[in-house]
């Protein structure tokens, strides 16, 4: 993928320009965070990004085989819950509604399972809410939205996030000749942009960053402090109401070093710094400090596991021929092309990685086991 278009100027950039000469450069976090999420001109707060006419593909919108596998881990989690007749059924960063819709079709087949079940989509974005309500409107289950995962009532609960963890800010740091040190946005040389910049002033001891020894001069590590929180936020409450969580994004399986933040808009790459608010930003997600939170929080974790064997091991073979029978030449290549995709390592299969926190004393997880 390659950069597509001239960068035009948008309203947020010229926000944030005014903010750093006024105050000084700014953490790629706070960039971050105001690209995605200013509440005037945040990508996710403007624009319905998902989709063939958005910027990007999530494995939902590939092959409804995803999400219907991913309903059916659902309930056999219920199942090892104790199927209790009341829990609520989280999504975080719903989509289009893409995923909840093709995950209730496959629960219809214990419908024990949608009586029990309260759906609750965190969702900040008005205009995602739109997408998906007329998406899940006649699913028949108990449905609200919330804004937050916290304002969600305290039961028995199930999460799934797919896509999720990879839009938290990251803060990224930089070994220079005496140490690490905070890269930050400030201006560009002409003063009339925005451009990379490393802080004179060493990071506060209190982060936990790496030792410098051993370290590159120029290697830049990453930190997400917002999805490190949001893992043991999610733990504590699991551990505390019994439960499960699924998150399903890409990522790497431990601490190293590389700049993963990368920004795509029209399904191409393109430049962090341009245009901000126009283009979606993500970060690979860092699974051994979400592992650290869960058990720091007295939760269990399980994985991660690449997706292509997760979705494998769920059935993905047999869920495929089943769709195939009775379908046109045109159908079925359609279908196998899509299931390729999730699980094919040159694509989705290997970078996407399956990871579940889960409350202490319920058995291993589908799709978990070796």
């Amino acid at each position: 993928m390659t950069r597509e278009a001239a960068a035009e100027r948008t309203a947020l950039e010229d926000r944030l320009i005014a903010l750093i000469r006024a105050r000084g450069a700014i953490t790629v976090a706070d960039y971050m965070a105001d690209a995605l999420y200013h509440p005037q001109d945040g990508y996710y707060m403007t624009r319905s990004p998902i989709g063939a006419e958005g910027d990007f593909t999530t494995a939902p919108e590939v092959s409804q085989i995803f999400g219907e596998l991913v309903g059916l881990w659902l309930v056999q989690s219920w199942t090892d819950m104790g199927s209790p007749a009341s829990f609520n059924l989280v999504e975080l960063g719903p989509g289009r509604g893409v995923l909840m819709h093709d995950i209730l079709r496959a629960a219809r087949l214990r419908p024990a399972f949608l009586d029990a079940a309260h759906v609750w989509l965190v969702e900040t974005s008005g205009r995602m809410r739109l997408e998906q309500r007329r998406r899940v409107k006649d699913a028949g289950v108990r449905m609200d939205w919330a804004d937050r995962f916290a304002d969600v009532p305290p039961a028995p609960t199930l999460i799934i996030a797919n896509e999720f963890f990879d839009c938290f800010p990251i803060r990224q740091f930089e070994r220079g000749a005496t140490g690490w040190r905070e890269r930050m946005v400030g201006l560009a040389a002409d003063g009339d942009g925005l451009a990379f910049t490393v802080d004179a002033t060493p990071p506060d001891p209190s982060l936990d960053l790496p030792s410098k020894e051993n370290v590159a001069e120029g290697a830049i590590f990453e930190l997400s402090t917002a999805a490190e929180a949001a893992a043991d936020e999610i733990a504590r409450a699991l551990h505390e109401r019994g439960g499960r969580a699924l998150i399903i994004d890409y990522g790497h399986l431990h601490d190293g070093y590389g700049e993963t933040l990368q920004a795509v808009r029209r399904h191409q790459y393109w430049p962090v710094l341009s245009s901000p608010g126009a283009a979606d930003i993500t970060a690979h997600v860092n699974f051994e400090r979400l592992t650290r939170a869960a058990f720091n929080a007295g939760a269990s974790a399980h994985g991660p596991v690449a997706q292509g064997a997760f979705l494998e091991r769920l059935g993905l073979p047999f869920r495929l021929e089943r769709l195939s029978q009775g379908k046109s030449p045109q159908e079925v290549m359609a279908l196998h092309q899509g299931a390729q995709r999730l699980v094919s390592p040159t694509q989705m299969g290997e970078l996407f990685k399956a990871f579940c926190i889960s409350a202490p004393g319920l058995p291993a997880p589908a799709g978990f086991q070796p």
